[in-house]
C-alpha cells in the first residue's frame, strides 16, 4: 500500500485492507502515512512491515522510517521508495537508480502501476487505499512470492466510502 494520508484523506484504513494484513507474510508501505498512528497500527498487525517515509510525512515519521528500504525475500531483491519522478522515463530512471533490485515498490502518484523495465526490474505502485485522486477506485495491491518468482500480482479496487 501507499499514500494512506490518514486522517486527512480518510478516518481509517478500509476494512478489506485491514482484513488482509494478518494474512500477509510481508506488508510494504511506500510512504505518505501522514500520522504515526497508522504506522503503529500496521506494526501491531503485520508479521513484517517494510515502509518508507514520503514527502507529506513529518519529523516523527522520518525519524522512524528510511527514505529507501531494502529486503531480500525468497531470493528476490526488493526496494521501497516513495517518489520515482514523472511517468515518462520511469523504467529507465529506476533501473539506473536501483540496478541491483528485482522489484521496486513505489507510491506518490496514487496511480496504480505495474511495468517491467528492459533490465527486468519490476515496478509496482499500489495506488492509494484512501485517496483515489483521478482514479476510479481507491486501491491496494497483493502479490504471491513463490520459488523466487513474483506471481499473482493483483490490484484490489476498494468499495466507495
Amino acid at each position: 500500500m501507499s499514500d494512506t494520508h490518514l486522517p486527512k484523506r480518510a478516518k481509517r484504513l478500509p476494512e478489506p485492507l485491514l482484513a488482509e494484513l494478518p494474512c500477509a507474510d510481508v506488508v510494504f508501505h511506500a510512504g505518505d502515512w501522514v500520522d504515526t498512528a497508522t504506522l503503529d497500527l500496521l506494526e501491531s498487525r503485520c508479521r513484517r512491515l517494510i515502509g518508507v517515509h514520503g514527502n507529506n510525512d513529518g519529523p516523527q515519521l522520518r525519524a522512524r522510517l528510511p527514505e529507501v528500504a531494502y529486503a531480500e525475500l525468497d531470493g528476490l531483491r526488493f526496494g521501497v521508495v516513495h517518489e520515482t519522478g514523472p511517468a515518462q522515463g520511469r523504467e529507465a530512471r529506476c533501473a539506473a537508480r536501483f540496478p541491483d533490485l528485482d522489484v521496486l515498490v513505489f507510491g506518490h502518484s496514487h496511480i496504480p502501476w505495474d511495468t517491467t523495465a528492459p533490465t527486468g526490474l519490476r515496478l509496482l505502485n499500489p495506488g492509494s487505499p484512501t485517496d483515489r485522486r483521478r482514479q476510479p477506485h481507491c486501491t491496494y495491491m497483493t502479490a504471491v512470492l513463490a520459488g523466487g518468482a513474483l506471481t499473482e500480482v493483483t490490484l484490489h479496487p476498494l468499495p466507495q466510502r
